[in-house]
């Protein structure tokens, strides 16, 4: 079992930077690695008289894991009370500083992590900051009679690796302010996806449904009466049912089938989000449900691989529609290479044979990438105004009127 007091102290606040960190998907522990830097703290006797004494050693079992607390603490604490932590950690080196110099990590540590417990924090007032807790460093330092060296590598470097992080944070910033937004484009499409649903049913079912109830009810009020009445409405009910089971099936293949003009849009904030720019022509209308869908699966798979192992800046989606084939032109101008095909190539290459077409592929080393899709369309033509007639053959009776 944690101890109570342990748990009150190392729990992160819901605005800690290690909660955001979780929010966004990434490992709580992630920061722990910059502690890599604290090895200095074991150095620095090394560059200076050459030797360990037994100052150091007391100094540093006492300072060091005050410091590792002050560290942790800067990251599980509320952003509006994080930066005291930091503050300590420079406080800290400043107090030891006359004994010792190994004290110097935990300033650096302090101005750095300023930056890290600090929400939206901009780059000038980060860098005044920075300038205030060097001045009085340096003015520490001067009245201790440390060299005017050190009066200057301890100040630069805080400020380059200060600068380094708070680019990093706000890189960091955008990233997760783009996550966010793809999953509220995602949820708005699903929402409004749902709502199309909802309209085509009602739309489909609603008056039909009503109909059969209403032939049904007719139906067993005219058993007994006039039996062949009956047996007539129970006839045109089950017509009217047959018809509805066939424009729901329609509705569905509709709903299941993938959409290229919503698969080019998903495209795009993929790409931009990993810094390729991509552009592309219009979608070729009217093709069959499932050539497109297989387009746009084919589409989908490319635009993973840029995004996992191109290394593109630039990418292009280009449709040319022949009379009897529809082509998918995919490049980019990455890194180039591809010689056997792993998974996603063999995927595609199934999808596109599925439906009697052609998959190249033109990929130079260094060169980009080129795909190159063709699907044969005349025979699929042809048959549309068969699959129509079977469509509608449920419907062949006249369409029984309320």
């Amino acid at each position: 079992m944690i101890p109570v007091w342990l748990r009150r102290h190392f729990t992160p606040a819901p605005d800690s930077s290690v909660a955001a960190a979780i929010r966004r998907g990434k490992s709580p522990w992630t920061d722990g690695v910059h502690l890599l830097w604290s090895l200095w703290v074991f150095l620095t006797p090394l560059m200076g008289d050459g030797h360990y004494t037994r100052l150091w050693a007391g100094l540093t079992a006492v300072s060091y894991p005050t410091f590792l607390w002050l560290y942790a603490k800067t990251l599980l604490a509320s952003r509006r009370t994080a930066w005291s932590y930091a503050i300590g950690m420079a406080a800290l080196s400043l107090l030891l500083l006359r004994w010792y110099p190994s004290g110097l990590s935990y300033f650096v540590f302090g101005c750095v992590m300023l930056r890290i417990t600090a929400h939206r924090l901009v780059l000038g007032k980060y860098i005044l900051q920075l300038l205030a807790m060097n001045l009085v460093y340096v003015g520490v330092a001067t009245w201790l009679g440390y060299p005017r060296e050190l009066w200057l590598w301890v100040p630069a470097m805080t400020l380059v690796i200060g600068i380094i992080v708070n680019v990093e944070h706000v890189s960091q910033e955008k990233d997760a302010a783009l996550a966010l937004s793809q999953e509220e484009v995602r949820k708005l499409a699903a929402t409004a996806e749902r709502e199309r649903i909802g309209r085509d049913l009602h739309d489909l079912l609603g008056h039909t449904l009503s109909l059969i109830t209403l032939k049904l009810e007719l139906s067993r009020k005219l058993f007994e009466r006039d039996p062949a009445a009956s047996k007539r409405e129970l006839a045109e009910a089950e017509t009217v049912a047959r018809e509805a089971l066939a424009q729901v099936r329609s509705a569905v293949t509709g709903i299941r089938a993938t959409d290229l003009a919503a698969e080019l849009a998903s495209a795009k904030l993929m790409l931009e989000s990993a810094g390729v720019q991509l552009d592309y022509g219009p979608t070729p209308a009217g093709l069959p449900p499932d050539v497109e869908r297989g387009l746009a699966l084919v589409l989908r798979e490319a635009v993973t691989n840029i995004c996992r192992h191109a290394e593109a800046a630039q990418a292009q989606v280009e449709f040319t529609r022949e009379d009897k084939a529809v082509q998918l032109r995919i490049s980019d101008n990455g890194c180039g290479g591809v010689t056997v095909d792993g998974n996603g190539l063999s995927g595609m290459r199934d999808r596109i044979r599925a439906l009697d077409g052609s998959l190249s592929v033109d990929s130079p080393r260094g060169g980009g990438t080129r795909l190159l899709v063709r699907v044969p369309l005349a025979w699929r033509e042809a048959l549309l105004p068969l699959r129509a007639v079977d469509a509608a053959e449920p419907a062949a009776t006249p369409r029984i009127q309320a």
